[in-house]
């Protein structure tokens, strides 16, 4: 019988939380469940002797590792997994999982929910503009970035995408235009959604030569990792232009400026919303669960990160 803990500051929908025990326990193993937790020493204590742990936005640091002597695997419930400790997790032969494509829907639609919200001026009650015609640039094409270009096709706007992993006849194939540079895409596109990770290529990399190419009345909307925009850089383009619009659902360090100087160009989530849907959740979570119990009875390393 294996341990397996699911550890959430920020809980999973009672639905998720009933299936993954269900699942669990049908499984022949234990669950033990740590939600709303505000002490890491409450997070240390119950992971000492669990053989498998899901979370969300929870760290999973080398202290968190050191603690837990019997871990064998950590499920991300989600796509990032900057959270893990992926080298001290491997150095301990801990396989560390996400759960690609279960949140995608939701944040492509938060994505746009955003678009519509800036483009009619945050409903002010003046005049706005469409996204219908205009050019909208995906960088990076995973499940995310498929989401936002189905979604992007339905409201009419010309798809772009730039992906340096993915064959361009990949792209072409959903319809979309790949372009074969990432300055090509924001020289051409009115609007960039991001959806690179967070790593030591990506940090700050966009940057004032990507920002200042844009097109007239351009707008960055950033569901990725804060880090991977260069702050000061965004916050001299702001300045700079007038017609320049950032949305976040991961809200810089700077963004008390930018809402203060810039009330109607940004827009910032309060929290991180883009898998904030009960769908999303019990799908992330129970496709977490899926993949522990089939590493445990099967050794299925599908979506290992390590």
């Amino acid at each position: 019988m294996k341990k397996i803990l699911v550890a959430t500051s920020k809980p999973f929908a009672p639905a998720a939380v009933v299936g993954i025990k269900k699942i669990v326990e049908a499984s022949g193993n234990e669950f033990i469940l740590l939600e709303k937790y505000s002490d890491k020493a409450e997070l240390l204590k119950a992971v000492a002797d669990v053989n498998a742990i899901i979370i969300r936005s929870d760290k999973i640091t080398a202290e968190v590792i050191a603690a837990a002597k019997n871990l064998e695997i950590v499920v991300r419930a989600g796509a990032g997994y900057d959270n893990v400790d992926t080298k001290e997790a491997a150095s301990k032969n801990i396989v560390v999982m996400n759960t690609p494509g279960q949140n995608s829907n939701a944040v492509a639609e938060l994505v746009f929910g955003m678009l519509v919200y800036m483009a009619r001026g945050q409903y002010n009650g003046k005049a706005g503009t469409e996204l219908r015609g205009k050019k909208i640039g995906i960088h990076a094409f995973g499940w995310v970035g498929k989401f936002v270009a189905n979604i992007a096709k339905g409201f009419g706007m010309e798809v772009f995408a730039f992906d340096p992993f993915i064959p361009q006849d990949a792209i072409t194939k959903e319809g979309v235009k790949a372009v074969e540079t990432v300055e090509e895409l924001y020289k051409t596109c009115q609007y960039i959604s991001l959806h690179i990770p967070s790593n030591e290529k990506t940090a700050k990399s966009i940057n004032y030569d990507l920002m200042s190419v844009m097109p007239e009345n351009a707008t960055i909307v950033n569901t990725a990792r804060k880090q991977v925009i260069h702050e000061d850089d965004l916050m001299k383009i702001m300045n700079e232009r007038a017609d320049f619009n950032y949305l976040a659902d991961i809200a810089p360090d700077c963004a008390h400026i930018l809402q203060d100087k810039y009330p109607s160009r940004y827009y910032g989530t309060p929290k991180k919303m883009g898998a904030q849907t009960l769908e999303a959740n019990v799908n992330a979570g129970i496709a977490a669960i899926n993949q522990i119990i089939k590493y445990f009875e099967s050794g299925d390393t599908t979506f290992k990160v390590n």
